[in-house]
């Protein structure tokens, strides 16, 4: 640490300890006042995080352009594209389904089919995030996706198959 960000830190360090003790609607009002924006739907403890970027971001300023440049060419090496990268995070479970499988699902004595894509799934000629959201949307009430469907584990009889 230099001689310039010195005086800087305690201020920062006060202002990032302040917004594990704020609420989550003065959590929502200091999002506001850093990005000038709407506060997206977080949790508290994800606005808390990224608050807490933010006020060191504002301090002592965001990634260096080159470091950003470096990054891209290296998503472009990898063949990711711009979803690919931002959501690269959230990694398939080794039990979902591969993309291009369709479900179909009889309810209410009407046929529904959800394709499975590689971003979630398409009801509808919509995308869908979750099985869930679409249950949801044929139900009128919640479900859970993967049991509306058919795909969630049941229990076999206790002591399992001989």
């Amino acid at each position: 640490m230099n001689k310039q960000d010195a005086g800087k830190t305690p201020t920062i360090l006060s202002q990032v300890a302040a917004l594990g003790r704020m609420s989550e609607h003065d959590l929502r009002e200091q999002w506001r006042a850093l990005f000038g924006s709407e506060p997206p739907a977080y949790r508290p403890s994800v606005l808390v995080r990224r608050l807490a970027h933010r006020v060191q971001e504002l301090t002592w300023g965001s990634l260096p352009v080159d470091a950003r440049r470096r990054i891209d060419e290296r998503r472009v090496a990898l063949g990711l594209d711009d979803l690919a990268f931002k959501t690269a995070a959230r990694t398939r479970k080794a039990d979902a389904p591969v993309p291009g499988t369709r479900f179909v699902r009889e309810w209410n004595e009407a046929r529904y089919e959800v394709t499975v894509t590689r971003d979630g799934y398409e009801y509808q000629g919509r995308n869908y995030r979750s099985l869930t959201a679409i249950a949801k949307a044929i139900t009128g009430t919640h479900w859970n996706g993967r049991a509306f469907f058919g795909l969630a584990k049941t229990n076999s009889i206790k002591g399992g198959r001989a």
